[in-house]
């Protein structure tokens, strides 16, 4: 059994596969441990799978799993902790934002006995403005409604322990947001800060409203504030509707009729219909990941195996 097993997720990667193991195979060879690397095409429709095995061919300890489709990000980096063999495993991205050089930093913190070791961004530079701010905000955010507490600039760079990845691999929930959920099963944790690099090429596959879904997704997996929130403010907008109809009641006992306002019916029924409309979208939210997770659909599917024992 190797000692490192490293996770690499792939889509549409095919121009950087040979600077990537240009730059991860030194790092691997002056650790002295053994290693896999396990590379998961994730459904990529460039020649991404041809630039693998080739890369394969100049060292067989590199695996690689090619998706029948595009699952996301998330199913893959759950498919190469399900087939890790390693007394450890570290999940990199495959663009060199995650520099390789810092994999010997995680893999000292994990040889004096932390389980868990999180790369934590020190700048953000590559990203843009508004890209910073979201992304400043969800981690307040999340800190503050959530079940868990998450380092800030934690992401997928992050080495685990066997411990952790048999416990990981242990949640059968297909809603998977793998930074919650590796924070979740708990351990001894410690951080390596890193500076990001700029992609190795080609731009980011993840646009702005997918990555609000995806904080949303985070949020739900871990809080039932949101749909909290929208208790209380039935309960204050029921409080502010007696209030009201009690003054109207006074006041019409002490003054009798007169001619009802349009405008403020108009802005009353438009208001809890808005709040009855946001309500509702909330609850179908959770109603939806309650729906995907009855259904128990396989998280992924694999379309080939290369490396792998039994191939």
């Amino acid at each position: 059994m190797p000692h490192l097993s490293i996770i690499l997720p792939f889509y549409n990667e095919a121009g950087g596969v040979r600077d990537l193991f240009q730059r991860l195979h030194p790092v691997l060879h002056q650790l002295d441990l053994s290693y896999e690397v396990i590379c998961i095409d994730d459904g990529s429709t460039d020649d991404t799978f041809a630039g693998l095995q080739h890369a394969r061919e100049l060292d067989n300890r590199i695996k690689i799993v090619r998706m029948a489709r595009n699952f996301g990000k998330e199913a893959a980096l759950t498919c190469g902790l399900h087939l890790a063999q390693g007394d450890a495993a570290i999940t990199i991205d495959s663009d060199l934002q995650h520099p390789p050089e810092v994999i010997p930093d995680l893999v000292k913190k994990w040889q004096e006995g932390v389980q868990m070791v999180y790369a934590i961004r020190r700048n953000r530079d590559t990203d843009s403005e508004a890209r910073r701010f979201f992304s400043k905000a969800f981690y307040i955010v999340f800190e503050k409604i959530a079940d868990i507490k998450m380092p800030e600039g934690a992401g997928d760079f992050c080495l685990l322990d066997r411990k952790v990845i048999d416990a990981v691999n242990s949640l059968p929930e297909r809603n998977r947001f793998m930074k919650g959920l590796v924070t979740w099963v708990g351990f001894r944790r410690d951080v390596v800060p890193f500076n990001v690099a700029p992609r190795n090429e080609g731009m980011s596959n993840w646009d702005f409203f997918r990555l609000v879904r995806f904080a949303f997704d985070g949020l739900s997996a871990f809080s039932t504030l949101p749909l909290r929130i929208w208790t209380w403010s039935g309960a204050a907008v029921s409080l502010l509707a007696i209030t009201y109809g009690l003054y109207l009641t006074l006041r019409t006992m002490l003054f009798g009729t007169d001619v009802p306002g349009y405008a403020s019916v108009m802005v009353g029924i438009l208001l809890l219909g808005g709040l009855q409309l946001l309500s509702l979208g909330m609850i179908g939210e959770y109603l939806s990941r309650v729906f995907t997770e009855v259904k128990a659909r396989p998280i992924y599917f694999v379309a080939e195996r290369v490396g792998f024992s039994g191939n």
